[in-house]
């Protein structure tokens, strides 16, 4: 089993950066792809950013690329979001996700944290 806790979420203006965190515990994870979902009030689930856990090779939703950075810290286990030049679309709950290949489809996801919320004030 693969547990994922998210964390640094908030409220930040337009403009503004947030950093997100994901710190995964269970079996290792070099195996392993993890993503960044999000989800808003009345929309389905989209995929933000994904990264090989082992090679490191990342993937971006195209609303994010360029302004998102998707990165891992293999010796704390944990894989980061750095956000910048923040909009109020971007407002949303953050998921973490954990897979057992690269992929940026929702549904190939296997383990999920509960998820953080980001709001982008106008």
């Amino acid at each position: 089993q693969v547990q994922l806790v998210e964390s640094g979420g908030g409220l930040v203006q337009a403009g503004g950066s947030l950093r997100l965190s994901c710190a995964a515990s269970g079996r290792t994870f070099s195996a392993y792809a993890m993503g960044w979902f999000r989800q808003a009030p009345g929309k389905e689930r989209e995929f933000v950013a994904r990264i090989r856990w082992s090679g490191g090779s990342t993937d971006y939703g195209d609303s994010v690329k360029g302004r998102f950075t998707i990165s891992r810290d293999k010796a704390k286990n944990t894989m980061y979001l750095q956000m910048n030049s923040l909009k109020p679309e971007d407002t949303a709950i953050y998921y973490c996700a954990a897979a057992n290949f690269a992929t940026t489809k929702r549904d190939e996801y296997a383990y999920w944290g509960k998820g953080t919320q980001v709001s982008v004030s106008a």
